[in-house]
């Protein structure tokens, strides 16, 4: 082989590996591999169980729309002296994106695809959190966890749930209030979307129902409700949490009006006529015994 033909050769070589590298770049992600999380970060279907040991075995979730008085119940309960009920975490947008394609071979050695890689990132958060509150059980209630239910329950398989319920047309009315352009030709789908993966959650999880509505009208009440299937001593101190600290009140955190950093428990506003509720959520409205 001459000199001139060898240096050719590896010329194109090296010309196949940055075009298979380039390639790789390029690559829808998942494609070729295991099926991962879908691109909007919600369920795809059924998921296997994750065989990986938590740090966190028994987190509590918030199953919830937006709007539906998450905030509040999560004021309620940070302001127990064993429960850290942090911000919204937002789980489901922290992912995992491998830096070179043979990655996966690596991991998969590991027996970790993109989704255990996802739940141990998940856990280690709630693990930090955890460690950093001195306290004794973590409740995450971002809302949007409802629509990774699935994959919730399949990273911990001791997960707790709490179904905060509210009457989907108030939902609705809470949205455009306090959404600035915020239309009930888009506002209504949204809804209808959380309301329908709460009811599947309620479906095939074991958890406890919170209704806001309640929540409001009795807090004494519902918070021993939830204390007694969190298995803890319910404290009079939860509800006076305008006297302690619980992080910021804003955008993407939680709720930020004036009706929840007043530090005390508000009426729920009315509820609306049967009439006035969306045609597209009466059906939900009614499985609720809303109407």
């Amino acid at each position: 082989m001459s000199m001139t033909s060898g240096k050719q050769n590896r010329v194109a070589a090296g010309l196949r590996r940055r075009g298979a590298l380039l390639a790789a770049a390029l690559r829808p992600p998942g494609a070729g591999r295991p099926a991962g999380p879908s691109p909007g970060g919600e369920d795809d279907g059924a998921v296997a169980p994750s065989k990986v040991p938590r740090l966190v075995e028994s987190p509590v979730f918030v199953l919830c729309s937006v709007r539906s008085g998450s905030t509040l119940l999560r004021v309620l309960l940070n302001s127990h002296s064993r429960i850290r009920a942090p911000h919204e975490l937002h789980l489901r947008h922290l992912r995992v994106r491998p830096g070179r394609d043979f990655t996966h071979d690596i991991m998969g050695e590991l027996g970790l695809d993109v989704r255990e890689l996802e739940y141990m990132l998940w856990d280690n958060v709630l693990a930090y959190e955890l460690r950093r509150s001195g306290k004794a059980q973590i409740v995450d209630k971002t809302p949007s966890n409802v629509l990774i239910w699935r994959r919730l329950a399949a990273a911990w398989p001791r997960a707790r749930y709490i179904f905060l319920l509210r009457h989907p047309a108030s939902t609705v009315e809470s949205v455009l209030a306090r959404r600035k352009g915020a239309v009930p030709e888009e506002v209504v789908p949204e809804i209808l979307r959380y309301t329908e993966h709460i009811e599947q959650a309620r479906g095939e999880l074991s958890g406890i129902t919170v209704r806001y509505e309640e929540l409001t009208a009795e807090p004494e009440r519902v918070t021993k409700d939830v204390c007694a299937y969190l298995g803890l001593e319910w404290e009079p101190g939860m509800l006076d949490y305008g006297g302690l600290s619980h992080g910021p009140y804003r955008a993407v955190f939680g709720d930020w009006g004036e009706k929840l950093k007043s530090g005390e428990v508000q009426p729920a506003r009315p509820l609306p006529a049967a009439d006035a509720v969306p045609a597209e959520l009466r059906d939900i409205a009614r499985a609720w015994n809303y109407l």
